[in-house]
């Protein structure tokens, strides 16, 4: 099976890559922006003819779509987040319309869980800001393209290699150079977030690749319960022996002060791709942290 993985030097991408290259007949390339890709595949500027022919070259069985932006401004998000998809669905069509097409969508699409309930697939969408705004955009292209394809709306990835763009990595990153009695300074950590292991994302990624049958358009990809963001921030603490001061008056996320609460309903996605989380959250913060400081990092689980 040969399988194309877009996005392949990022943080979901690495540890897709790296799991299904240990699958049995699985013939992983990569597309990106990187001179090490196999193909240099730039979503958000690569023209469509241009994509079809390279498709069409390297007989893709299935295609993973990594590829996204969290930041750089609203043209830049639109791009490859909305355009890419789009673009990527167009050149499948034509080059591969057989091909499997698993894209990586984002619980930032629904904006916040109502009251006290988990988020389901068929939950209503109300992205707050331009990031799930463009998610969401992506996610209707591929919904709507008529290929075999599949959308993991994915919760909030956590674990071994986790980048400084997000608030789990800067966290490890500041209490990794931080004076022991010290201040470090985040944004406010009151909110509520489903953390779901990057290995774990990475091994539904590879059995919603490799599944036989059509899969449901969405499936949502957490571990069904809601940590306090602060958790985060305390256990790493812990783990960084910090006795310092944690001050919460640093700019934050847009998101997080606007969705207090959001947790993934994962009965869909389980039953779905015979597939449940296997990282404690604990376990994921205690590789992310090992991998920080340059420490080995337990084998895949």
């Amino acid at each position: 099976m040969r399988i194309l993985v877009l996005g392949a030097s990022g943080f979901l991408g690495e540890h897709t890559v790296r799991h299904l290259r240990a699958l049995p007949g699985a013939r992983v390339l990569t597309g990106g922006r990187s001179p090490a890709a196999d193909a240099h595949i730039d979503l958000a500027t690569i023209d469509v003819d241009h994509l079809t022919d390279t498709l069409a070259a390297l007989r893709v069985d299935a295609v993973v779509n990594c590829a996204g932006a969290v930041g750089g401004g609203s043209l830049a998000l639109a791009g490859t987040n909305a355009r890419g998809p789009a673009a990527l669905c167009a050149a499948l069509a034509d080059a591969a319309p057989g091909a499997r097409l698993v894209h990586l969508g984002s619980a930032a699409e629904y904006g916040t869980s109502s009251g006290d309930l988990a988020l389901t697939e068929s939950s209503p969408t109300y992205p707050f800001g331009v990031y799930g705004a463009t998610k969401l955009a992506g996610t209707l292209a591929v919904t709507s393209s008529g290929l075999d394809a599949v959308v993991l709306r994915v919760f909030n990835p956590i674990g071994p290699g986790s980048p400084t763009s997000g608030l789990p990595g800067r966290l490890a990153a500041l209490l990794r150079d931080a004076d022991r009695e010290g201040t470090i300074r985040v944004g406010a950590l009151s909110a509520y977030r489903d953390f779901i292991d990057v290995r774990d994302v990475a091994r539904a990624i590879g059995r919603a690749t490799t599944a036989p049958a059509p899969l449901p358009p969405v499936l949502n990809l957490g571990s069904g319960t809601a940590h306090p963001v602060r958790a985060v921030a305390t256990g790493l603490a812990r783990l960084a022996d910090f006795r310092g001061h944690i001050d919460e008056s640093g700019a934050g996320s847009g998101r997080s002060s606007a969705a207090s609460r959001a947790w993934a309903d994962i009965t869909t996605s389980t039953a779905a791709l015979d597939w449940e989380p296997r990282h404690t959250f604990d376990q994921s913060l205690a590789d992310l942290w090992a991998a920080a400081t340059g420490q080995p990092v337990d084998a895949p689980r």
